[in-house]
């Protein structure tokens, strides 16, 4: 069974991140730049929000805000809701579905960030492990 740290292994541990002062406009760009649905928001290196394409939508785009000139720090997701990357893939899947995100930043002991996975990855990670089980068990039964 996968953990979040094989994930990232997988995957890699680049995170696109912003400033909480930089434009929505400009965190949109960066996202469209990179085919990524959300940005980690980092002030001084600590995660203290996160940046998604849903905020966009409802606190932006709803209130009638201008994305040029307001920061994105008005309408991230806050406090951000970590993983470690000790914990299962299960774990992750149990934190997405409980509070309603696609992604979560893993962190270490110290709120160092490590990589993010986003329900795209667990759900991956799950298939994998489910048709490595599947092999061992058609293998058991030929035997």
């Amino acid at each position: 069974m996968h953990s979040i740290r094989d994930i990232l292994s997988e995957k890699g541990s680049t995170v696109r991140s912003v400033d909480p002062a930089v434009t929505v406009f400009d965190a949109l760009q960066l996202m469209a730049d990179h085919g990524i649905g959300a940005l980690l928001v980092l002030q001084h290196g600590k995660p203290v929000g996160l940046f998604s394409e849903r905020d966009y939508a409802r606190k932006l785009a709803l209130r009638g805000l201008r994305s040029r000139e307001t920061p994105v720090s008005v309408v991230m997701s806050s406090p951000v809701i970590t993983i470690s990357p000790d914990a299962s893939v299960q774990e992750g899947m149990q934190m997405m579905t409980a509070r309603f995100v696609r992604h979560l930043p893993v962190v270490d002991g110290t709120g160092g960030v490590l990589g993010m996975v986003s329900i795209g990855d667990l759900v991956k990670a799950v298939i994998q492990d489910q048709a490595a089980l599947i092999e061992q068990l058609e293998s058991y039964i030929a035997h």
